[in-house]
């Protein structure tokens, strides 16, 4: 595990190598030179599971993935293998723990339950709003709000064939069934992603100071959850919670405004909001989640 990694000129014999006999002794190099990879997938994504689930599981998982890479993989492409096996082995992650069936119904709806109240209450007070003051919108005790918190770490992943609904409750739409190809962008893309880029920056400058310094140090700064636990001198559980709390926060903050602008363009013309509100609640998700 600790080796260190091949040169890359020897790397590329390897694969000139492997691309023409598929031996399994030098697809075992290419698993041993590329496990660092998995350990660190599999480290950014235990932020986001229940602390039932090891990371020796999400490990192994990820290992299954990365044989899958580097079998599939074709050099004369030009795409980096790390770009491409770091997708194939978050898929491998994420298969294996939506096959434990690990995040119940019930723990969704609380987490959406803590978004709207953190929208709701921190456009009316224009400020971040305290545990405190969410606990009496949603009528519990703080120990019980920090509880569910809790509960709610294990809700951070997203799989691209779940379903996502509109306001009528009907769930009819993969979230995969949203992805734009590259090549069908339409011009008005680039000013739409900017824009959202400007309110999710906005609304992360607007965080209580140790959500975004969890924040920053997780996205930009890619460091992990134990890295992060190092720097600030307290547990990874911990460090888990803060960026749970901070996640709900901006994807209640985020849907506020969706809501306000939909609202803003709909009701002169009185027409529903079904599918803008469908494919904008997505948008919203996946640039949350972009860097998981």
């Amino acid at each position: 595990m600790s080796k260190t990694r091949t040169d890359p000129d020897t790397l590329e014999q390897i694969w000139s190598e492997y691309c023409r006999t598929r031996s399994p002794q030098l697809r075992d190099r290419l698993i041993e030179n590329y496990l660092y990879l998995v350990r660190y997938v599999a480290g950014k994504m235990a932020m986001s599971v229940p602390p039932s689930v090891e990371i020796d599981d999400l490990v192994s998982a990820g290992v299954v993935g990365l044989i899958d890479a580097i079998g599939k993989y074709d050099p004369g492409r030009d795409t980096k293998f790390e770009t491409y096996a770091v997708s194939r082995i978050r898929g491998a992650i994420v298969d294996d723990l939506r096959s434990l069936d690990w995040v119940p119904r019930s723990v969704r709806r609380k987490a959406r339950m803590i978004e709207d109240a953190y929208g709701q209450l921190e456009t009316e007070l224009g400020r971040a709003a305290t545990d405190e003051e969410i606990s009496h919108r949603l009528n519990m005790s703080v120990d019980e709000f920090r509880a569910t918190v809790e509960e709610i770490v294990s809700a951070g992943l997203l799989s691209l064939d779940d379903f996502v609904g509109n306001p009528d409750g009907e769930r009819t739409t993969r979230i995969i069934d949203l992805v734009c190809s590259k090549d069908t962008d339409s011009p008005s893309t680039p000013i739409e992603q900017e824009e959202m880029r400007q309110i999710l920056a906005e609304a992360i400058m607007n965080l209580p100071e140790k959500e975004r310094t969890v924040v920053a140090l997780y996205y930009y700064e890619d460091m992990t959850l134990k890295e992060i636990g190092r720097t600030l001198g307290v547990s990874e559980s911990r460090v888990s919670q803060v960026h749970t709390k901070a996640m709900l926060r901006l994807r209640g903050r985020l849907r506020a405004v969706r809501d306000a602008l939909l609202s803003a363009i709909n009701e002169p013309a009185g027409s529903s909001l079904e599918t803008p509100a469908s494919v904008s609640d997505d948008s919203i998700t996946r640039e949350l989640v972009t860097a998981h």
